[in-house]
């Protein structure tokens, strides 16, 4: 914030800064505000010549292997990838590549709109149907990620999709095929997931009516990408992320305590575990934190669909996995207790995850 500022003109600055960084990157800017930057510790450390140190291919799982007599051996691979990585790259996943193309494409031109028409959906409701913002937790931050978004919520399915955007004309329409190809994606998951854990099956009922949250990202180009983050490293809440990404990389995992790039795979999705499933597997299959990278170069879109249980369901490990010799780990927990704790302070990493731990 400059010095000299008064309190009116602050607010001024500040309220354009809640117009998101596109807003701010079709004003011409050459810097990036103080409000982005981050102090020295937490800034990217950016190689320009990146070795293969710095990238990661994350193990990919075949999904079209499960109905083969390979299912045995997908499942382990699924397994390690869940223990050791808590990320995973899923190809033959079943949704047409022509509809995730589609649903790029789309929220591209969503957010190639003026400022005018993405402003009708902004919303400080954490449960509103349709939310357009900026940053990470935009109401909390204290520095901003360079980052704007469009959260849809998709249950329940019916009586949300009319309160999405309605321009462009053909979103709606894409969204919500795309919606429901990943919702029974993540049902596939989960049912494979419930067998690597040895859970009974039974427990996939808990999801018919659970939480899906689609948000999608955009990370418009920044004049000095060292100097800020596109998302802080976070883990996510819910049971499993479906990521998709274009072609531009900028996720970074901590994977042994490096961080690392995902190099992005056509047409597959990046798959993560949440601290819902890490709380559900008694820390069995752990979150991990994660970050996004921004460039000078070009605009980086995403699409993050986020799936658990319902709302009102309280979360807690499973029975199957808790013994004398492997005692409950983490508190019971639910939807409502994470909604507090976002309102009420900034997230930061795993912090959410730390205060349902026993000790």
């Amino acid at each position: 914030m400059a010095i000299g500022l008064n309190r009116r003109e602050e607010n001024k600055v500040e309220s354009e800064y809640l117009k998101g960084v596109k807003h701010l990157c079709e004003g011409g800017i050459t810097r990036v505000p103080s409000k982005y930057i981050l102090p020295v510790p937490d800034r990217p450390h950016i190689v320009q010549d990146v070795d293969s140190k710095s990238k990661i291919k994350l193990p990919i799982i075949d999904l079209a292997l499960l109905k083969t007599p390979q299912r045995s051996m997908v499942l382990q691979s699924l397994a390690m990838a869940c223990k050791q990585y808590g990320f995973f790259q899923v190809v033959n996943h079943g949704i047409p590549c022509e509809a995730v193309r589609e649903m790029i494409e789309v929220t591209d031109r969503f957010f190639g709109m003026s400022y005018i028409e993405r402003e009708k959906y902004m919303s400080s409701d954490l449960r509103s149907p349709v939310r357009y913002g900026t940053s990470f937790n935009q109401i909390n931050d204290r520095v901003f990620c360079w980052r704007d978004f469009l959260k849809l919520n998709c249950q329940p399915f019916e009586k949300v999709v009319p309160f999405w955007p309605s321009n462009p004309t053909d979103l709606r329409e894409k969204a919500a095929a795309y919606a429901n190809g990943t919702k029974y994606l993540f049902t596939e998951l989960m049912s494979a997931i419930l067998e690597t854990l040895g859970v009974n099956l039974d427990f996939l009922k808990e999801f018919t009516d659970g939480s899906h949250l689609m948000v999608l990202n955009c990370y418009p180009p920044c004049p000095e990408p060292d100097l800020t983050l596109g998302m802080p490293p976070h883990s996510d809440y819910g049971f499993l992320t479906l990521l998709l990404q274009d072609e531009v990389a900028g996720l970074q995992v901590q994977h042994k305590d490096e961080w690392v790039t995902v190099e992005p795979v056509p047409d597959s999705f990046v798959v993560n575990i949440g601290d819902h499933l890490e709380i559900f597997s008694n820390g069995i299959y752990k979150s991990v934190l994660h970050r996004v990278l921004v460039n000078s170069l070009r605009s980086r879109i995403s699409i993050a669909s986020l799936h658990s249980m319902a709302i009102e369901k309280v979360i807690s490990p499973a029975a199957e996995l808790i013994s004398d010799s492997n005692r409950k780990r983490y508190m019971d927990t639910e939807f409502a207790a994470f909604l507090a704790y976002i309102s009420s302070c900034e997230l930061k990493k795993k912090s959410f995850l730390e205060t349902r731990k026993l000790t």
